[in-house]
């Protein structure tokens, strides 16, 4: 008789040993899933600006930097030099809560000039670059 309450017991125990490690393990993934759905979202090397008022100001038009051919730099159509592109960026991005470039350059244009368009947008404080490229025909 002692013998089938002992079973009876480590009956139900087997069913708590069971149940714990199940809850235990989606614990565990809540927390892994917690942590690492920010960092899905965020990307890569992204300052994300503090602000009270979240995407209020978001519907501005996008900003779009172009480097024509020949290389010169043009915002809305007024070319800029490369030397006062940093002044000019810091002085158009000072206002604004999206600090976002678009980059159209040329295919022609030289990988360097892209490069040094990027690094004085970086220097002017705008860390959110993208290049704007154009579908095969």
């Amino acid at each position: 008789m002692g013998m089938s309450s002992g079973n009876k017991g480590s009956k139900m125990a087997m069913s708590e040993i069971n149940v714990t490690p199940f809850v235990d393990v989606m614990l565990v993934l809540l927390v892994i899933f917690m942590v690492t759905a920010p960092m899905m979202q965020q990307g890569i090397d992204v300052n994300l600006p503090k602000t009270s008022s979240a995407g209020v100001e978001l519907n501005e038009d996008p900003f779009v930097l172009v480097v024509d051919v020949a290389g010169k730099i043009k915002i809305s159509g007024v070319t800029v030099d490369i030397n006062s592109l940093k002044a000019k960026l810091k002085a158009i991005f000072e206002n604004k809560k999206n600090k976002q470039i678009y980059i159209q350059a040329d295919r022609k244009v030289d990988y360097g000039v892209v490069a040094e368009v990027m690094g004085e947008a970086r220097a002017a404080g705008i860390y959110n670059l993208s290049l704007i490229t154009i579908p095969k025909e």
